[in-house]
């Protein structure tokens, strides 16, 4: 106890997380155009780190990640892509949501069921926002 002693104020930082396990999805991806010629499914994991402490919501949904809206707008705009790459995908659905939604950080696996020896394949992107 006595090596407490004399701190006035003890600072404790936290990292807060959403996280989606398995959402599941249809889009257009592959390199031939046969794979993209119809929407196949694809399943997303996402975690999110909000740019708001999670102690200051005040149980509030307008001051948080409101994530069935993050998750049907993840879907809206998987639905209008095309991309040969699901790297590509990936990054371009990470790029969005964080323009879109006030989070600091996202990190989004794409699961894609395309080869039969395995039971899938997938790309993990995360990327950082800057909120000034």
């Amino acid at each position: 106890m006595a090596r407490w002693q004399g701190f006035k104020e003890m600072r404790v930082s936290a990292e807060q997380q959403i996280h989606i396990e398995q959402l599941k999805v249809f889009a257009r991806v592959g390199v031939p155009q046969a794979e993209r010629a119809k929407r196949q499914r694809l399943v997303l994991n996402i975690t999110l780190w909000p740019a708001r402490d999670l102690r200051d919501l005040q149980d509030r949904i307008a001051r948080t990640v409101d994530y069935s809206a993050l998750c049907q707008d993840a879907k809206d705009f998987l639905s209008r892509q095309s991309p040969k790459l699901l790297e590509t995908l990936a990054n371009d659905l990470a790029s969005h949501l964080l323009r879109k939604f006030r989070v600091r950080k996202i990190s989004i696996e794409v699961r894609k069921f395309v080869l039969k020896e395995a039971s899938y394949v997938s790309v993990t992107v995360t990327r950082q926002a800057s909120l000034d």
